[in-house]
């Protein structure tokens, strides 16, 4: 992955931004008080291509009320990653507290203010797993990926065979 530049993410960041040089995750703190951290880890478990998960962690736990500057911060840092990659994002909702659909519908909000969407395409869908949990995952990928078409099958196929029962 290429670096990000935090001085392009800062300029149009509602909230200023810093890096953790440790772990190259971004951090930023709203209004409320809540420290969320944001980064890509590489993902080599569900596609062959290149391809990062996205982390969007709330680090201290608070209570976030809908706060248009987190989802303008956070598309920033997302801008800027696509600015300098031409990878696959994906995303997938933390499930431990129960409250993933509550985080799948945040992302598809905060993406859908992105000025640059029609740039791109997404792809979402659930898994539910043996415990009966469902999962939220999406791809986000430039339209001139030029792996777009295999990406998108090998996603579908990758969900459609986790929703498989076993027999």
């Amino acid at each position: 992955m290429n670096l990000l530049s935090l001085e392009h993410i800062n300029r149009v960041a509602a909230y200023p931004v810093v890096c953790n040089t440790q772990d190259g995750f971004f951090h930023f703190f709203t209004d409320g008080g809540v420290h969320y951290s944001v980064g890509f880890i590489e993902d080599d478990v569900l596609l062959s291509k290149e391809s990062y998960q996205l982390i969007v962690a709330n680090l201290n736990n608070r209570k976030s009320r809908r706060d248009r500057k987190v989802r303008d911060t956070i598309v920033a840092i997302v801008d800027e990653f696509f600015n300098c990659n031409n990878s696959t994002l994906l995303y997938i909702c933390e499930t431990g507290d129960n409250k993933q659909g509550i985080r799948s519908r945040s992302f598809e909000y905060w993406f859908s203010a992105y000025n640059r969407k029609s740039l791109f395409t997404t792809m979402s869908s659930t898994v539910v797993d043996r415990e009966g949990v469902v999962n939220y995952a999406t791809i986000i990928l430039r339209n001139d990926n030029p792996y777009l078409s295999e990406i998108i099958t090998e996603f579908s196929e990758s969900i459609q065979a986790l929703n498989q029962k076993p027999e």
